[in-house]
C-alpha cells in the first residue's frame, strides 16, 4: 500500500449530500484525513484531482463471479468502471454448502452453469470443491483467490436445500429434520460472515423444472426467518418474477408480506419494481405491495434495474431460449459441437417445430417475438459473411419465417455467431423514483454471468451517462449514492460506501464529462475447460482517472493494473444499531 494525498477534487461522499471541495489523505489503506489545502507529507504521493469528482468506489450489488473468479480473477472490465466491491452468491446460486454425494455436488455446478451461461467444464477443472460448509468455502476463497475488488457474499438457498435433501430437493417439501439441517447450515454461514440468504422464486431449468427453492413451503421459510432474526446485520434476497417470464412476482411478494409481518428481517425483493417500459402494467401494483409491506413494519428494499433489458442470442451457450419458453431452439444449444448444431439447424422437421414454437410457445416480450429488434451484426458474426441488418429484414429478403431466417444466418456466419437484441425501452420515471427512494437496491447488473451476452460489465455508469448527463433527471450526488452509500447501508457493509475518516480507501476519481460506456468487443481469453479458450464480450475503459481498492490502484493511467488488493467483507451493524441491539 502506498500513502496518497488526492488533492484539489470535489468530494461526492456517497451519502447523497452535495459535493464539496476537499483533499483526501490515505494511509495504510484507510482514509485518514479530509479537508481543504492539506499539505503533502514525506513519502506521500500527490494525485492531482483538480476539477475531478472524488467518490467512494462503486459497489456492484448483484454479480455472479462466484465461479469465474476461480479461473479468471482479473474481473475485467470492472476496475475500469470504478467497481471496488462485488456482491456474490445471488439468486440462490452458490458453491456452498454442498452435499457429500458427488452427484449432488455436480448438480449445483450444473444449476449455476445453466442459469449463468458459464461452461460446466471449468467448474470441474478449476473449482476445488474442498469444502462442505459455507464457512469452509469462505476459508478456501480467502486462501486461494486474489481479486482486484472486495467481495461480500450470500449463502444460497438452492445450495442449502440440495445439501440438506440431496436430489429430492427438486421434488418435494422438506421434513422437520431437514429444516433443522438447513437452519444449522445457515447459522454456520452467518457466523462466518455471510451477508444472509439468497433465494429464488423465479427460475425453471433447461428441462422446464421449477428450481428446488420453488418447492419450499411456508414452514421452510419460517425456519429460515427464525435464524435470520437472530442476526440483525443479515439480509435476505428474494428473486421474483415481475412481468419477466411466468409473471407471478406479485403473488410471491404478497407471500413474503404474509410470512414476514411481525418479524425483524430485512428483505430485498429483486426485480420487485419493474422498470422496463413493457412491464409498466405491473408497476402500480408492485408499488402498492411494497407500500403495504412497509406500512406493516417490514424492512423491504425493492431491487430494480437501471439497465435496459437486452440479449445476445447464441446457440453456443445460452439459457435464453429455455428461459423464453422455447425448448426447441434450446435443443440446438444442448447439441455438442459445431457439426451437431449445424445438423439441427438444417433439419426440416426441427425447423417446423421451431417455427411452431416461436409462433405459439415463446413469451410475447421475448427476443424471438421481436425480430425487428434483433440485429445481425459484423461483431456477432464469426465469418463476417453477413448480411448485417435486422432479423425481420433478413426474413423478408428470404421470404421465410423469422426462425428459418435466423437458422440460415447462423449457418452462413458460423454456428458460434451471436445475434444482438436492441435494448428495450426503459420507464425512466420509474428508475428516477427508485433512485430517490431511500430504501431501494440499485446498481444491479448481473456482472460475471452470461459472458457472451455482456451482462453487467461497465453498465454501472449508465447512472452517470444517461440519467445525469443526457436526461439530467438526477444529480451526480444521487447517482453516486445509488452505487455506493445506499448499497452499503442495505448490506450492512459499514466499512465501505462513503468517503469518511476511518473507512477503507475504496475511491474513484473521474471527470463527469469523460465518463462514457463504450460498445462491446470480443475477447478470446476465457478457458473452455478443455485445454482451449473461447470468447466473451467486454468493453474498453469508461474514462475514469483512478480506482483505488484498500488504498491500492487497480485502474490508473487508462488501464487496469495487476494489483489484487481485494478482501472478503462481512456485514456489521453501525454503532448506533449495535447499541440498540444490546439494549
Amino acid at each position: 500500500m502506498s500513502n496518497m494525498l488526492i488533492a484539489g477534487g470535489t468530494v461526492v461522499d456517497g451519502t447523497g449530500a452535495k459535493g464539496y471541495k476537499s483533499d483526501v489523505r490515505i494511509a495504510d489503506g484507510r482514509i485518514v484525513e479530509i479537508g481543504e489545502h492539506l499539505s503533502p507529507r514525506d513519502g506521500e504521493e500527490v494525485f492531482q484531482a483538480d476539477g475531478a469528482i472524488v467518490a467512494p468506489g462503486f459497489i456492484e450489488a448483484h454479480t455472479h463471479y462466484d465461479a469465474t473468479m476461480w479461473w479468471k480473477n482479473d474481473l475485467d472490465p470492472l476496475p475500469a468502471y470504478g467497481a471496488t466491491t462485488i456482491i456474490t452468491g445471488n439468486c440462490g446460486f452458490t458453491a456452498a454448502p454442498i452435499h457429500d454425494d458427488p452427484e449432488v455436488q455436480l448438480e449445483m455446478a450444473k444449476i449455476f452453469s445453466f442459469f449463468e451461461d458459464i461452461p460446466l467444464e471449468p467448474f470441474q477443472k478449476h473449482v476445488p470443491w474442498e469444502w462442505r460448509k459455507w464457512s469452509e468455502y469462505k476459508a478456501s476463497v480467502e486462501r486461494n483467490i486474489e481479486l482486484p475488488v472486495n467481495q461480500a457474499t450470500y449463502a444460497g438457498h438452492i445450495a442449502i436445500r440440495l445439501a440438506a435433501m440431496g436430489m429430492e430437493a427438486w421434488e418435494r417439501v422438506a421434513t422437520a429434520e431437514e429444516r433443522k439441517k438447513m437452519q444449522a447450515m445457515l447459522v454456520d454461514a452467518l457466523d462466518a460472515g455471510a451477508l444472509g440468504l439468497s433465494t429464488n422464486l423465479l427460475d425453471h431449468d433447461g428441462e422446464d423444472r421449477p428450481i428446488p427453492t420453488l418447492m419450499a413451503d411456508d414452514a421452510e421459510f419460517e425456519a429460515i426467518f427464525d435464524v435470520l432474526e437472530r442476526y440483525p446485520a443479515s439480509t435476505m434476497q428474494c428473486i421474483i418474477d415481475v412481468a419477466l417470464m411466468r409473471d407471478n412476482g406479485h403473488e410471491q411478494a404478497e407471500r413474503m408480506h404474509r410470512l414476514l409481518k411481525g418479524r425483524n428481517v430485512r428483505i430485498q425483493l429483486t426485480g420487485g419494481i419493474p422498470t422496463s417500459e413493457y412491464q409498466t402494467y405491473r408497476l402500480d401494483q408492485m408499488i402498492g405491495i411494497i407500500s403495504a409491506m412497509r406500512e406493516d413494519g417490514i424492512d423491504v428494499w425493492p431491487g430494480y434495474g437501471h439497465v435496459p433489458l437486452t440479449a445476445q442470442l447464441s446457440i453456443y451457450k445460452s439459457l435464453l431460449f429455455a428461459q423464453s419458453g422455447d425448448y426447441v431452439w434450446h435443443e440446438a444449444v444442448l447439441a455438442e459441437g459445431e457439426e451437431a448444431k449445424a445438423a439441427i439447424l438444417r433439419d426440416e422437421d426441427w425447423r417446423a417445430r421451431a417455427r411452431e414454437s416461436w409462433d405459439n410457445k415463446v413469451y410475447a416480450h421475448s427476443p424471438m417475438s421481436q425480430p425487428h429488434m434483433l440485429l445481425l451484426t459484423e461483431l456477432g458474426s464469426d465469418s463476417g459473411h453477413g448480411p448485417f441488418c435486422t432479423l425481420a429484414e433478413y426474413a423478408e429478403e428470404l421470404g421465410v419465417h423469422r426462425s428459418d431466417a435466423m437458422a440460415e444466418w447462423l449457418l452462413k456466419n458460423g454456428v458460434s455467431s451471436s445475434i444482438r437484441m436492441e435494448p428495450m425501452a426503459m420507464n425512466d420515471n420509474a428508475v428516477v423514483e427508485m433512485v430517490r427512494d431511500p430504501k431501494t437496491v440499485g446498481n444491479i447488473t448481473d456482472a460475471g454471468a452470461h459472458l457472451q451476452m455482456l451482462c453487467g460489465g461497465g453498465e454501472n455508469v449508465i447512472y452517470l451517462t444517461k440519467y445525469v448527463k443526457e436526461l439530467k433527471a438526477i444529480s451526480v450526488e444521487e447517482a453516486i449514492n445509488s452505487m455506493t452509500g445506499k448499497v452499503a447501508d442495505h448490506f450492512h457493509l459499514a466499512d465501505v460506501g462513503t468517503i469518511d475518516i476511518g473507512k477503507r480507501a475504496d475511491i474513484v476519481v473521474f471527470n463527469l464529462e469523460d465518463i462514457q460506456q463504450h460498445d462491446m468487443e470480443k475477447r478470446f481469453d476465457v478457458t473452455d475447460g478443455k485445454g482451449g479458450t473461447t470468447w466473451r464480450y467486454t468493453r474498453p475503459a469508461g474514462g475514469l482517472k483512478l480506482t483505488l481498492v484498500n488504498g491500492v490502484a487497480t485502474f490508473r493511467d487508462g488501464k487496469q493494473t495487476d494489483a489484487l488488493p481485494g478482501e472478503f467483507l462481512t456485514p456489521e451493524l453501525a454503532a448506533e444499531m449495535q447499541a440498540q441491539a444490546a439494549e
